[in-house]
């Protein structure tokens, strides 16, 4: 993925998108740690986890952060691993990354882990939500993967609020991984809990009224765009002069 894609600041505007009752589960054991094994930063990344988190505008910084595509086949989820790793480089801030994907999660097969008791289950039960979180193998970088949802259980807004509240209590960051909006009223619903969505735009495959269509239902549940990622961008000439220019 390196060097294949920016950030798109205020995608508000247009010209940016110019392209082609459940019962209470037991209680979970304690979690084993991962060994998250550590990948070489992209530069890309970095800068996204820059102005996302480090370079606040006059709304402030936003602490959780949804991260979600246009259609399941993209990698909104690897970007927000990555994202994480690279924002608990701060030894300063706890972080927390979340498989809100309930209906198709990823986030744990980024890191080489099994889908452990998460979210879905700390939406049933009434145990503390680190209960549900996972050491990754530094002291203040953790996981919570979406766990199992039982067939026929949708979760209430209001218990996922109070979820999500006591994640913001629990960690200073929490990068969610969302469904894609080929799911639009879960990606919605998701990105009503966050402080914002970052929508992940894979170049020469998104079309445009898909990314269009995303941004409007964004707009009409008062979700915050913060920005789009231009994903698995071809570069027409080469690198080196590309970023002279």
């Amino acid at each position: 993925m390196s060097k294949n894609f920016e950030l798109l600041q205020r995608v508000a505007k247009q010209h940016h998108f110019d392209l082609p009752g459940m019962p209470a589960q037991p209680r979970p054991k304690a979690l084993a740690e991962i060994q998250f094994k550590k990948q070489p930063h992209d530069p890309e990344i970095a800068k996204l986890v820059h102005r996302l988190f480090a370079a606040p505008d006059k709304t402030g910084t936003a602490r959780v952060v949804g991260f979600s595509g246009i259609t399941r086949e993209d990698r909104s989820t690897w970007i927000c691993a990555r994202a994480g790793e690279i924002l608990a480089e701060r030894e300063d801030i706890a972080v927390c990354i979340v498989d809100a994907n309930l209906w198709s999660p990823r986030l744990h097969m980024h890191l080489a882990a099994t889908n452990q008791a998460g979210l879905a289950e700390a939406l049933t039960d009434a145990a503390p939500i680190r209960n549900f979180a996972v050491p990754l193998n530094r002291p203040n970088f953790w996981m919570i993967t979406s766990g199992m949802m039982k067939p026929g259980f949708y979760p209430s807004l209001e218990r996922c609020r109070e979820r999500f509240a006591e994640m913001r209590r629990s960690f200073d960051y929490i990068l969610v991984s969302a469904p894609a909006f080929s799911r639009e009223a879960e990606a919605t619903f998701v990105g009503q809990l966050s402080d914002g969505v970052v929508l992940v735009v894979e170049a020469n495959q998104t079309r445009r009224d898909a990314v269009l269509r995303a941004k409007q239902q964004l707009e009409g549940a008062k979700v915050q765009l913060l920005g789009a990622v231009l994903d698995q961008r071809s570069y027409p000439i080469p690198e080196k002069i590309y970023r002279k220019l």
